[in-house]
C-alpha cells in the first residue's frame, strides 16, 4: 500500500514522493520513537517535514486511519470549513513488507509563534488589551466553525495555536491528529474538553474578563444564561482529578 499527494504543481519536483521527502535534510525540530519533525528550505520558501514511524498508539497501529492520515484529513478539513491552518502541500503514507512511513508536508507560516511560548515567556503582546481582544476573537470564531460542525481537536492547547506578528494577529490552529466528528453527548463532552484545554493557560495569562469575552464571543452572546453557566463550571472543572 502506498499513497502520495503532492497539492502544487510547482513543488512536484521539491517533494517528488514520499521517500524521498522523508529523506530531506533540515533543521530538526523535534524527535520521538514515532515521529520526527523537521524544516527545510526549498522552492523560496520553508517547509515542515513530518515523517512517522508508526501509525500511531494503541489500536490504531493497525485498525482505523492512522495518525498522520487523520493529521492531513483534519487540516483539509480546517481548509473547508474556513478555519485558518498551516497550508497542507503534500501528504502520503506507505506500508509495505511490515515497514510503515507516513509524511505530512506544511508551509512554514512565516512570522508565528506558538500561543503558549508567548505566555512562557510574558511576552509584551499579551499585556495589549487590543492584541488580545483581537486574537480571542479570532480564535472563538475559529472554534465556533469547528464545533457547529460537530467536530473536536481533542487537543486544543495554547501550544497548538499560531499567532502571526503585527497589528491583524491573526490565529492558525494546527496539529490535530485526535480531532474526530462526534455524535450527541460525546460531542457536548469534547466541546467542553476543547474550552476546558483553552482555559488551562488562559486562567493563567489571561484576566477574568477577557476569559468571559472569550466564551461570550464564542456563544455569539452579549449575556450569560444559566445554560451556559454550568457550562462553565464543567470547563473549569473538567480536569479535576485527571492530572
Amino acid at each position: 500500500m502506498m499513497s502520495w499527494t503532492v497539492r502544487s504543481e510547482e513543488l512536484r519536483d521539491v517533494f517528488p514522493d514520499l521517500e524521498t521527502t522523508a529523506m530531506l535534510a533540515g533543521d530538526e525540530v523535534n524527535a520521538n520513537w514515532m515521529s520526527r519533525l523537521v524544516r527545510v528550505s526549498a522552492a523560496g520558501d520553508c517547509y515542515y517535514v513530518k515523517t512517522y514511524a508508526s501509525r500511531g498508539r494503541g489500536l490504531r497501529r493497525w485498525l482505523g486511519r492512522s495518525r498522520v492520515r487523520a493529521e492531513w484529513e483534519n487540516q483539509l478539513l480546517f481548509e473547508q470549513l474556513a478555519v485558518p491552518t498551516a497550508p497542507v502541500v503534500a501528504y502520503g503514507e506507505t506500508w509495505m513488507s511490515g515497514k510503515y512511513r507516513g509524511v505530512i508536508v506544511t508551509r512554514e507560516l512565516a512570522g508565528t509563534r506558538d500561543l503558549a511560548s508567548l505566555a512562557a515567556e510574558g511576552h509584551a503582546s499579551l499585556a495589549d488589551r487590543y492584541w488580545r481582544r483581537e486574537v480571542l476573537g479570532q480564535l472563538a470564531d475559529a472554534v465556533r466553525r469547528l464545533h457547529l460542525n460537530g467536530f473536536v481537536h481533542n487537543d486544543l492547547k495554547w501550544r497548538n495555536i499560531l499567532v502571526a506578528s503585527g497589528p491583524e494577529a491573526d490565529i492558525y490552529i494546527i496539529d490535530c491528529p485526535m480531532g474526530r466528528y462526534l455524535p450527541g453527548p460525546l460531542l457536548t463532552r469534547g466541546i467542553v474538553k476543547d474550552l476546558a484545554c483553552l482555559d488551562k493557560v488562559g486562567r493563567r495569562a489571561l484576566n477574568r474578563p477577557d476569559r468571559l469575552r472569550f466564551y461570550l464571543a464564542y456563544r455569539q452572546k452579549r449575556k450569560l444564561t444559566r445554560a451556559d453557566r454550568r457550562e462553565i463550571d464543567k470547563i473549569s472543572h473538567f480536569f479535576d482529578g485527571r492530572e
